[in-house]
């Protein structure tokens, strides 16, 4: 049975009470606000749950210090689950110089007052004050991320599972909407949270270690990694090579007095499963209860989302670890639907601002091989190099364009979620990139060669200078035959593990050489599940177990960083430190090669 669509999620009693329950059978708790739009993990799976006939009421940014907040739904029949939201809490809050950021996006009027730091340990032990031996289920980025010994960048140390430090029963990693309706199910059925230690896709703990998986693989201990960073490597090593449905093994880590247990993933969705989920009657704005705008809100509502899944093989990216590597995509009917629903707004003005996921242009599995035994566990499918075997096809993400752009009342369809020039570059059909210059970009397009020492990239998983290049011909010899004016906006990164001085002097010649003044620069950031935290952590490259460099320096990296953008009159004496500093000398002067001159612009002298 399939309960009566719910224009938006229940957020009071009354509202319940107008829905025809008293008592919900889950409650939500999120750092977001609520908006009931696909692309935010709490609308989902309150969605889901709905669709399966459960009742779901919603607590959004609840006040830590009013405990009012969290008895204002009362006490859920089956369970709490709980969120950080779309983002980790200590990212959502913190830059990379671990300064408080002015604005968080998915509050109303964009206030960064309405979640606590690490938001998922703090709502989920304050449910357990309140509400005493209650079911707590957590999940999301903050928990999936974190659900094993994780380097935490604003500690400096190697945390325990979150699922410990939260005192919750249950932790749902990666996209949940199969795990969360069996728990859902079990819990309803009668069965004690303690007792779900079967299902695909969860994280549990015990004291008993009869109860281990006889299939399971023993990561080294927590007090293993704590002490030892080659320890705290061979983990991280085991752990990215479980993340497949196919061939993941139970993960067993084992604390003093806990033993967390990670069960494999769940199978990827088909795209029948995909399209269920994004057919679900979101009403694509935030509940009515909200009086000022949510920022987040304003690029997504718009926009469709395509797929999910990522083997693009970027190193500082946990896609992979969050999602998995099997791409997992929605047929055109579903994406049409949708964009008939979108042009119905009366704000819609015409244009679709995006179509994608992740990667916009994987809409396919990399190869078929992985559909029946999954991704490979030794090498990557795109990576700095391609896999032999990978298949390269635009046709039916463009068909997908081409269809929507033929919708009535449609002007423009945008695709300005991450493109990979690689794989373009690799269709041997110049369908795909005769389209998206002609049709499908807002003025500039955004692309991430986030470096073109070759080195660096290859510590990045990054394709190649010489690719880059070849791209960056081809996409304005291509705005040249379709008359466009349009732009690249690459983005940069600095610091990266492996990333050296020279490394950024090389990068800013190169930019020099080319005519580019990038406006997007970032620092490498730290972030759990990543090689490239392990790398940060542990100065080793996890892939070849060689010693890596590691600037951490502030100096250095505010040298790296103002390389990139040495053009920049407040960049002058970093830059000039920086070329001094590495005795390259030749390049302060007045020669074409020259990065800055031999003294600086009047207005930046020392004195000011």
């Amino acid at each position: 049975m399939v309960i009566a669509v719910r224009k938006f999620i229940a957020m009071t009693k009354e509202e319940m009470h107008n829905q025809g329950f008293e008592q919900a059978d889950f409650i939500i708790v999120t750092g977001d606000a609520y908006i009931d739009h696909p692309s935010f993990g709490h609308a989902i799976i309150a969605r889901t749950l709905q669709r399966f006939n459960y009742n779901v009421a919603i607590i959004a940014q609840p006040n830590m210090n009013d405990n009012e907040d969290f008895l204002a739904l009362g006490k859920p029949k089956h369970a709490f689950l709980v969120t950080a939201g779309n983002i980790d809490s200590m990212v959502n809050h913190y830059t990379v110089r671990k300064k408080r950021r002015k604005q968080d996006a998915y509050t109303p009027g964009g206030r960064n007052d309405k979640r606590p730091d690490r938001a998922t340990i703090k709502y989920s032990k304050k449910l357990r004050e309140i509400f005493g031996n209650i079911p707590i289920i957590i999940g999301g980025i903050e928990a999936s991320l974190r659900r094993m010994s994780h380097y935490d960048y604003w500690d400096d140390a190697v945390r325990r599972s979150i699922l410990l430090d939260s005192g919750a029963d249950l932790l749902l990693y990666g996209m949940a909407e199969k795990s969360v309706v069996e728990v859902a199910d079990y819990l309803a059925s009668g069965l004690d949270v303690s007792d779900l230690t079967f299902l695909r896709n969860t994280v549990w703990k015990t004291k008993n270690a009869s109860l281990i998986p006889d299939d399971a693989i023993k990561l080294p201990s927590y007090d293993s990694v704590l002490e030892d960073k080659q320890a705290y490597v061979n983990s991280f090593n085991i752990q990215y090579k479980q993340t497949d449905a196919h061939t993941a093994k139970p993960l067993v880590e084992k604390y003093q007095r806990h033993i967390i247990v990670q069960n494999p993933p769940s199978l990827p969705l088909t795209q029948e499963e995909m399209d269920q989920t994004y057919d679900l009657p979101f009403q694509r704005s935030p509940h009515p209860i909200y009086k000022e705008p949510i920022p987040a809100i304003e690029e997504v509502k718009f926009s469709l989302i395509s797929n999910r899944g990522c083997y693009g093989g970027c190193n500082f990216c946990a896609l992979t670890f969050h999602q998995g590597r099997t791409i997992q995509s929605r047929s055109k009917d579903s994406l049409l639907k949708e964009a008939k629903t979108m042009i119905e707004d009366n704000d819609f003005k015409g244009y679709i601002h995006d179509v994608g996921g992740p990667t916009a242009n994987f809409y396919e599995v990399s190869c078929q091989k992985q559909l029946k035994h999954g991704v490979c566990t030794h090498k990557d499918c795109i990576g700095y190099q391609p896999c032999e075997k990978l298949e390269v096809s635009h046709d039916k993400y463009l068909d997908i364009l081409r269809s929507l752009r033929r919708l009535p009342n449609v002007k423009k369809v945008f695709v300005r979620s991450g493109i990979r020039y690689d794989y373009l570059m690799y269709d041997k059909n110049p369908d795909f990139f005769n389209d998206l210059v002609k049709h499908h970009i807002s003025g500039q397009l955004k692309i991430a060669p986030e470096h073109i020492d070759d080195d660096v990239l290859k510590n990045m998983g990054k394709p190649s200078q010489e690719l880059y290049d070849a791209f960056v011909k081809k996409y304005y010899m291509l705005n040249k035959k379709h008359q466009k004016n349009q732009f690249l906006v690459p983005y940069l990164m600095s610091s990266h593990p492996g990333s050296t001085l020279q490394s950024a002097i090389k990068l800013a010649q190169y930019l020099k050489q080319t005519h580019q003044r990038p406006e997007q620069v970032q620092d490498f950031y730290p972030t759990p599940g990543t090689a490239s935290t392990c790398m940060y952590y542990t100065g080793i490259n996890p892939f070849n177990n060689e010693k890596i460099y590691i600037p951490k320096n502030p100096k250095e990296k505010a040298m790296q960083r103002a390389l990139i953008q040495y053009s920049l009159p407040s960049n002058y004496f970093l830059v000039k430190a920086a070329l001094k500093k590495m005795h390259r000398e030749d390049l302060i002067g007045f020669g074409p090669h020259c990065l800055i001159k031999p003294a600086p612009p009047k207005a930046h002298k020392k004195s000011t």
